[in-house]
């Protein structure tokens, strides 16, 4: 499919991305990735915008992945979208009977009209030729719209825990007796916070997590009337070419607005060894997955625990990369690999039995994916983690929070992860 590409030089960037936005709620499809400005050897764009479905694929998870490769191949265009952590079922023989309150669709993925590339220095707009409004016409749109509009008012949120302080220590001591006898590694164990009869304004909300988060696979994506609002830290998969890498985030730490204090969380956070354990683990496991879709000995971790620092919290992150063979499809990489392993644990499918055993809610998009193919079937996808998900129709939001459970885990302390974890998404909904 042939896109026709305008560019235009931008006079103030920060202000062209807001209108971009607001601009784009007239349309019933959108997907806003932005990167706010975390450029770093693996990150291309600094913000894109697609809006307007041109053809898509919704589908539940039976046989999604076969169904999204023949869509990504007819296709041979830009798609977005995303991956619902229960697609697992489509890739081993796993079931989800938990309680799904929100009711978003297991695998969507659509072809835009429209695309925004953004960055400082100017955008550059990718339209179907076909498309019947011109390139000029939008970009004086949004130069018109208005920086500010839809403020939100106070939410009143009933945020409410769907597992028990008291069930919640019960869970993880079980999962830990699973692990002393030798039934898994690690869990990523997970548990939801909820409100119903709740209304929000999904892009105040929005806007308002990703001032006080600032992360680097930021999302605001609309389907109809269901939501995300994520302010993500870590990539799941990305491919250019033949070089596949993945980044998995295990270990957190808090922030303070004491230099010292900061320093002193950053530092035990590197030298925590239950923490380097969660990560190191992790990796190892990425490693496996990947050499399910690698030319024999290109697998490689180039960073083993680094260190970064977000506006809420100090992550451990390593990135593991790989090649891949030319013939192999890009979906089928996505196949071998889903889900990821920083959001189930090892090995990977007695983790995924366990802790679907002990989760009281569905994950639904929660710890999925959500990121865009190219024409040539290269590939960025993030972790939807620290976000909020909202079915307008239902009145219901949602928002899940996990940490991995080791043997080294004490129980009291992964929920005091968890409460950090939340603290944000909390913040906005209050």
């Amino acid at each position: 499919m042939e896109r026709q590409d305008v560019r235009y030089i931008l006079n103030d960037y920060e202000r062209f991305k807001t209108q971009a936005l607001n601009w784009s709620q007239k349309f019933q499809n959108v997907v806003w990735l932005d990167s706010n400005k975390h450029i770093d050897n693996y990150t291309r764009h600094e913000s894109i915008l697609a809006v307007g479905e041109y053809s898509s694929l919704t589908s539940n998870h039976n046989g999604a992945f076969e169904k999204l490769k023949k869509y990504q191949s007819e296709t041979n265009d830009y798609i977005f979208g995303y991956l619902s952590y229960d697609l697992k079922n489509d890739t081993e023989n796993l079931l989800s009977q938990n309680s799904d309150n929100l009711e978003f669709p297991d695998l969507y993925f659509f072809q835009p009209e429209k695309l925004l590339f953004i960055s400082p220095d100017g955008v550059t707009f990718k339209y179907l030729k076909h498309s019947k409004h011109s390139v000029s016409k939008d970009f004086d749109e949004i130069l018109n719209s208005p920086e500010l509009i839809h403020k939100q008012e106070a939410n009143n949120s009933d945020i409410q825990l769907r597992i028990s302080k008291d069930s919640y220590l019960k869970k993880v001591k079980t999962i830990l007796d699973k692990i002393h006898q030798g039934a898994l590694y690690e869990a990523t164990f997970c548990q939801e916070f909820y409100s119903e009869n709740t209304v929000i304004n999904p892009l105040s909300v929005y806007k308002n997590l990703n001032a006080i988060s600032n992360a680097p696979f930021a999302t605001y994506l609309k389907n109809g009337n269901k939501y995300l609002l994520s302010a993500s830290p870590e990539r799941y998969l990305k491919k250019t070419g033949q070089k596949v890498i993945s980044q998995p985030i295990k270990g957190t730490a808090p922030r303070s607005s004491s230099k010292k204090e900061d320093a002193a969380f950053k530092n035990a956070l590197r030298n925590d060894p239950k923490e380097r354990a969660e990560n190191i683990m992790i990796v190892d496991l990425v490693r496996n997955d990947l050499s399910r879709i690698s030319t024999r000995g290109t697998t490689k971790v180039e960073e083993l625990c680094g260190i970064y620092s977000f506006k809420q919290v100090h992550q451990m992150i390593s990135t593991v990369s790989t090649e891949t063979p030319k013939e192999l499809h890009p979906v089928d990489i996505i196949k071998k690999t889903f889900p990821m392993g920083s959001m189930t644990g090892a090995p990977k499918i007695s983790a995924m039995e366990i802790i679907e055993k002990e989760e009281e809610s569905k994950r639904s998009l929660f710890s999925g994916s959500v990121g865009y193919f190219t024409p040539k079937g290269d590939f960025d996808l993030n972790v939807v983690i620290r976000s909020i998900l909202y079915n307008s129709q239902k009145k219901y939001v949602s928002f899940s929070v996990g940490s991995a459970i080791t043997s080294l885990a004490i129980p009291e302390k992964e929920l005091e992860e968890c409460m950090l974890k939340a603290k944000a998404m909390k913040e906005v909904l209050i």
